[in-house]
């Protein structure tokens, strides 16, 4: 099977969906026209015939051309398709468009050209050019695609959770329970409550949510690095489950609360539990979580640019962060020190300056600190905690510039322009800056060049100049360099010769 398709590759695709491969999902959805469904390629159901099979690279082209989504399957637990280049402008500018549709975000813009003109002037392009290359690249509108994101997001809080219908309604980015009504009802043939019948049960807080993932995966590798660094108080990782708590602002809105993911052991599912509390914003939990545990990667095109490096790495992703903010401060306390002493000076910063939160667990009772918490911290607090003054300035200008909104850090950043006002807050180099990219902006061809294990990994720690030799050294790994390095710093490189 081929680890990426031609566009014209559909007996490829029908291959793939009679194995039930699991490697596929996500990556394209079958319309079966006897049926009037599509599905994922995992779907249990007898696999139809070949003439009845239309393949779609996204679930809004599937329904744009008038499926409906499987009850069984369910396309909304697929993993999302994330593409990458280092070319093709126009295919660039449609990709981050869809990534700044998927973040939940974007959901509540219900100003149809509007919110096209808004992503427009964010891409920094016409709201003409925009839709024009949408429509050739994807063969559906922004606000077609926009629309599908939202439809699946409410699928999936009718069927695996409580929430009332007005509330899955808004938190799906609908003005109105009654806008809600009639594009469910235009879309599915269904109304909300219908499906809510087949799904979750009308008390408590349902079952867990499901998200799915593309193998192969090494669960065991990324909790093992989140581990390593975890705090106290703040984050357990116990087998194949991480726990946590959280906070974050959505819709307006401020939540906190707690997390808790755990792989399925036998299947390429992570259960997801979060606390009543943050019901009302899941689009966005889920959004982080996939985030968290780098869920939407596709380990095709990754492994066949970095196997021949890595052999023994095709199943290593990059861990992400739960808040980007939170991940830049830890990254700030880590700068030259071990994990150890970086996990110290986080574990005081929290006890510190971190909030009281009720859990499940007696081991989980606090929060990381807000921006606008940091923010007004004076030097001779962070000074007592073991923080050195160079860092104590670092982390009081970041935490002033988050919280003023000059520097956001999320997927959906500009990555250009965040790493360039990183490097010019104080105590904050290259170093720094790139392995922000790398964990909270989910930027996969984020490079610290500058890293001295990064060097010894690759053997050019006895290069004139180790960082140019390393650049190099990575060239071949464009564009998922951030992959590289999560695989040469696990050891698994082999030594570079004439380097």
């Amino acid at each position: 099977m081929p680890s990426d398709f031609r566009a014209d590759d559909d007996d490829a695709r029908y291959l793939a969906l009679k194995a039930r491969d699991a490697r596929f999902d996500g990556r394209f959805f079958t319309g079966v026209t006897s049926t009037g469904i599509y599905c994922r390629p995992v779907c249990a159901v007898r696999t139809p015939r070949r003439e009845n099979c239309r393949f779609f690279a996204l679930a809004a082209q599937a329904e744009s051309a008038g499926f409906r989504p499987c009850l069984r399957c369910r396309p909304e637990l697929a993993p999302q398709a994330l593409a990458w280049s280092v070319q093709d402008a126009s295919g660039i500018l449609v990709r981050q468009a869809l990534r700044l549709l998927d973040a939940p975000e974007a959901w509540g813009a219900e100003g149809g050209g509007a919110l096209v003109a808004q992503l427009a002037a964010r891409l920094g392009v016409s709201d003409r050019h925009l839709r024009r290359i949408f429509g050739e690249a994807l063969g559906v509108s922004p606000l077609q695609y926009l629309q599908t994101r939202r439809l699946l997001a409410a699928k999936q809080l009718l069927t695996d959770t409580a929430l009332p219908v007005t509330q899955v309604a808004l938190a799906s980015g609908f003005a109105s329970v009654r806008r809600f009504n009639a594009a469910f009802g235009a879309h599915y043939g269904l109304n909300p409550t219908q499906l809510r019948r087949q799904g979750a049960p009308a008390g408590g807080t349902g079952r867990p949510v499901r998200l799915g993932y593309r193998p192969p995966y090494d669960a065991a590798a990324l909790l093992g690095f989140l581990a390593a660094r975890r705090i106290h108080g703040m984050e357990e990782v116990e087998g194949l489950a991480l726990r946590r708590t959280v906070r974050l602002r959505a819709g307006g809105a401020a939540y906190t609360g707690w997390i808790g993911a755990r792989f399925d052991p036998g299947r390429p599912l992570v259960l997801l539990e979060a606390s009543p509390g943050l019901l009302p914003a899941l689009p966005q939990v889920i959004a982080r979580v996939r985030a968290l545990l780098d869920l939407d990667a596709d380990p095709g095109p990754i492994n066949a640019a970095l196997h021949a490096a890595f052999p023994g790495g095709d199943g290593l992703r990059v861990p992400g962060a739960w808040d980007g903010f939170e991940l830049a401060v830890r990254a700030v306390l880590g700068q030259q020190i071990t994990v150890a002493a970086a996990r110290t000076l986080a574990q005081r910063l929290v006890e510190r300056f971190g909030e009281p939160v009720q859990t499940p667990w007696p081991g989980l009772d606090r929060l990381f600190p807000a921006p606008a918490v940091l923010a007004a911290a004076q030097g001779d607090a962070l000074g007592q905690l073991g923080i050195v003054r160079q860092r104590q300035a670092a982390i009081v200008a970041l935490a002033q510039a988050v919280d003023g909104g000059r520097i956001a850090l999320h997927a959906g950043s500009d990555v250009d322009a965040t790493l360039a006002a990183l490097r010019q807050l104080p105590g904050i180099g290259d170093w720094t800056a790139q392995y922000i990219a790398m964990r909270a902006l989910r930027w996969p061809d984020a490079f610290p060049a500058g890293d001295v294990a990064l060097h010894k990994a690759l053997a050019v720690q006895g290069a004139p100049q180790p960082a140019r030799a390393a650049l190099a050294a990575a060239q071949a790994w464009r564009p998922w360099r951030s992959y590289g390095v999560i695989r040469a710093w696990a050891g698994l490189a082999a030594p570079l010769p004439n380097l």
